[in-house]
């Protein structure tokens, strides 16, 4: 063994949710990487790296189990002179394990079972796993190494436990995805696992999307007085070498290199530009095809899925009505032809006035023109959107934003229509933000875009103010109603109109039938619609004081 440290890869991968056979090349491949170019004692992969994360009820399936096994005796086979530290699940007569195997010279030299299983949000891991029960340390160039699975460190026990069994050092390997600011999360949560058990730790996380949940990296090493001394970066791949050394009692890193981390509104769009990214590319899509209005939900979406899959892979398809500013279509050339994407126009006055004729004799009976006719354009668009995506192969992109989902200002079968909804959990508020800052990163949204009052454009002089409370106000109390729960009695009380509040409760909690039938779309808050919020669609429940 070198005197020269420990000597460790960790290998944030961007693995795929059951595919064993592709996962596991890439692990093979980073083994024999790592032991090219770094020579390394331990390399380190994330969290049920074999079956990637979340796999959700493919555990479940018999053919999985045999998948696995397969897998890991050709992953074993390849750890001549070399420790691996492999997440897997671990399959025990008719129990399973959220397991880390380390193995070394074609032998599993120790396992560790998850112990802490979080089962709130976006996890479900008490619908699989048994929990376990024990530390695992091993010793390496000196050092006591104990392990632990992502949970386990957010709660003191399994550290604890690694301490008064005599751990130097603790490997915790991840599938912690993202939401803004959960870097500074998970540093504050090492913090404090650290203060209570002087250990330092070494974090490994995942990369990449897995259908809305996105997993960003930012692998760190902190010592023992919780001092960040290195860094991977977020939203990356690769192999990163860390070698440890002991100072003393203390552990230390001699790559003292910490990765300075994005800000937010760059961090939020690469989450955004991952998830588009993964999502057609992770599902056999050509590209993507954009419904290119000249607004600005539909301007940010095209310009994220230009940075995720490239212009020539990106098909935009402006569909003007009577109701269209001149403006709009003008803004809508002026983008496509800033981004040099496949650009058309089609207008729907055809299409609509056919099925205005078509629905005359009901439509005669039951007028004024209302939110029927304004629906009709939405939908004509909706099947133009979805005829190009099967003759093209690329995946329709909806556009709308979480306020509008939030409150059912969208058209089922309409603007809804898509595969994936890259700004389902961005606020309208945050669209304008993040809108801004990639134009300061380079032009690709027209000014007026983003100056315009927003608008559906589906009748005369329409703004979307005239339906819905300005966004400065309605995203405050949505954040307020969604992500903290809070109750309209304590939304008032923070200074906000009663009546607005009420109008807007009621519009969230009555639209939950429009939201699941919505297409998936990129997570970056705390509460998501989906996995995270999980609410009947038939309810007699009614969020007004009792």
């Amino acid at each position: 063994m070198d005197s020269q440290g420990l000597r460790l890869v960790l290998a944030q991968l961007n693995l795929t949710v059951g595919d064993i056979r592709g996962n596991t090349r890439q692990i093979i491949d980073a083994i024999a990487r790592a032991r090219a170019e770094h020579r390394p004692d331990l390399v380190i992969f994330p969290e049920l790296a074999i079956t990637s994360y979340p796999p959700e009820d493919l555990l479940l399936r018999p053919g999985l189990r045999r998948r696995v096994r397969k897998a890991l005796d050709e992953i074993i086979a390849a750890s001549d002179d070399i420790g691996i530290v492999l997440g897997l699940p671990e399959y025990e007569q008719d129990r399973l394990y959220n397991s880390c195997f380390i193995i070394e010279n074609r032998e599993i030299r120790a396992r560790y079972r998850k112990q802490v299983l979080p089962n709130y949000g976006v996890f479900d891991e008490k619908r699989y796993f048994t929990a376990g029960n024990k530390p695992c340390l091993l010793e390496y160039k000196g050092m006591n190494i104990g392990f632990t699975i992502c949970e386990d460190i957010w709660q003191p026990g399994p550290a604890l436990q690694a301490h008064e069994a005599g751990a130097d050092l603790l490997i915790n390997i991840n599938a912690s995805p993202y939401h803004v600011d959960k870097l500074s999360v998970r540093q504050r949560v090492l913090h404090e696992r650290i203060g209570e058990t002087g250990l330092g730790m070494v974090y490994l996380n995942l990369v990449g999307g897995q259908d809305e949940l996105i997993f960003d990296g930012g692998s760190m090493m902190l010592d023992n007085r919780g001092k960040l001394l290195w860094s991977a970066p977020q939203f990356a791949t690769g192999l990163f070498p860390l070698t440890l050394q002991r100072d003393g009692k203390r552990i230390t890193a001699v790559e003292q290199t910490a990765t300075e981390p994005p800000q937010r509104l760059d961090t939020i769009y690469r989450a955004l530009v991952m998830g588009i990214h993964d999502y057609v590319h992770k599902n056999g899509f050509k590209g993507a095809v954009i419904g290119l209005s000249g607004g600005i939900d539909s301007a940010l979406t095209l310009a994220l899925a230009v940075d995720a899959l490239g212009a020539d892979n990106v098909e935009v398809l402006c569909m003007p009505s009577r109701y269209t500013a001149d403006m709009s279509v003008e803004d809508a050339r002026e983008m496509a032809g800033l981004l040099n994407v496949h650009y058309h126009e089609f207008p729907i006055e055809k299409p609509f006035n056919a099925f205005l004729e078509v629905l005359a004799p009901i439509f005669q009976e039951n007028q004024p023109a209302d939110t029927t006719e304004e629906n009709i354009q939405a939908r004509c668009r909706g099947v133009m959107l979805m005829a190009v995506s099967n003759k093209t192969g690329k995946m329709v992109l909806a556009t709308g934003n979480k306020s509008e989902m939030s409150v059912g200002y969208a058209t089922l079968y309409g603007d809804m229509a898509g595969g994936f909804a890259p700004l389902k959990d961005v606020a309208k508020t945050l669209v304008f933000e993040l809108s801004n800052w990639r134009n300061s990163q380079g032009r690709v949204i027209p000014q007026r875009i983003i100056d315009r009052p927003p608008s559906a454009e589906l009748k005369p002089d329409q703004r979307d103010d005239q339906s819905l409370p300005a966004y400065e106000i309605l995203d405050p109390i949505l954040e307020r109603y969604i992500e903290r729960d809070q109750s309209p009695d304590e939304i008032v009380a923070a200074g906000f109109n009663t009546e607005v509040v009420n109008k807007v409760v009621r519009l969230v909690d009555c639209n939950e039938y429009k939201r699941r039938q919505a297409a998936p779309g990129v997570r970056i808050s705390e509460r998501a619609f989906g996995r995270d919020r999980r609410y009947p669609i038939t309810s007699g429940y009614n969020e007004q004081p009792v």
